[in-house]
This record gives C-alpha cells, structure tokens and sequence, in this order.
C-alpha cells in the first residue's frame, strides 16, 4: 500500500520518481507503525526547521525566518531507508524578482549539510510560482557541481559564511 506521505510528493511533483518503486509497503515502516514512521518525520521536519530559520538574508538584518522566506511548513523530510531521509525545503523570496534567491537557496543548502545530524538527501526548490526564473534558480541551487563553483568564489564563500553563522 502507498503511504500518503509518498503519494502527496508524487502528486506535488507531477509524480517525478515518487512512485517509481513504492507499489508496496515501504520496507522502513515493516515493524513499526505508520504513525510512528510518520511521528518521525515530523520530528525531523522540526529539527531542519530549527538549523535554517536562523539563517541571516544576504541584504537585510532579519533572518530567513523574519521574512518569512521560510517556515515550518516549507520543510518536509520523507524516511527513504532505516537511516536516511529526503529533506525538501521550499523557500519563498521576498520579491518574485529577487536577486539574491539563488544566494538564499545556496545558503540553505550549506547550512543544512553542515549541521544535519542525520544521513540525508536534499532537494531546495524556490516555492512554486514565488519567483520569476524559479526553474533556472531550482537547477542552480539542486547541482552539486554548480554548488562547488559557487563556493569555490572567495567573495560568494565570505557572503555564505556570514549568512549561515548561528547567532550568539
């Protein structure tokens, strides 16, 4: 049987490789209670909530979280094997012409690779319809090569680093 979890994504995503596979019960939640996997998930969905509602704008004085560029139900997190998990995280710029998106979502992504204290996946969208170029900033922010680019400009790195210093 198809968790809701699962179905939800697929139906969300246009069904982009949510189904593939998952015809049967997923093998995770075999010995434990759905409710349990789902109690779970939630519990995560907090605790990445928790790593990136302090992250710093890149133009502004105010966090992530301030702006309301991210909340808690911007995150979800999906159990994919016994300790690993998919982390979606959809923020909405400010602006639908913001700037700075692909910086937001970069620092999303650094952030969250450092401080995550479980094995993880990630996928960081721009919210659906909230930006102009969301596609382009989508296939930015979600290529690893793209990623390492970006971090490897001194001048881009001091911005990220700045942004993703956890307050005193």
């Amino acid at each position: 049987m198809l968790s809701l979890g699962l179905l939800w994504r697929a139906l969300s995503s246009g069904g982009h490789e949510a189904l593939r596979g998952k015809e049967q019960e997923r093998p995770e939640t075999r010995g434990r209670g759905a409710a349990a996997a789902a109690a779970m998930e939630q519990e995560r969905a907090l605790e990445v909530y928790d790593i990136i509602r302090t992250i710093q704008d890149p133009e502004k004085p105010n966090t992530l979280e301030e702006l309301d560029v991210v909340s808690e139900s911007c995150v979800e997190v999906h159990e994919i094997s016994e300790d690993e998990y998919l982390v979606i995280i959809r923020f909405t710029p400010t602006v639908p012409h913001c700037s700075l998106a692909t910086l937001i979502g970069l620092c999303l992504r650094i952030k969250l690779q450092r401080c995550l204290p479980f094995k993880h996946k990630l996928e960081i969208y721009v919210s659906e319809g909230a930006h102009s170029t969301e596609e382009d900033i989508n296939k930015q922010i979600n290529d690893k090569e793209r990623v390492a680019a970006a971090m490897e400009n001194p001048h881009l790195r001091e911005i990220v680093e700045q942004c993703v210093l956890d307050p005193d």
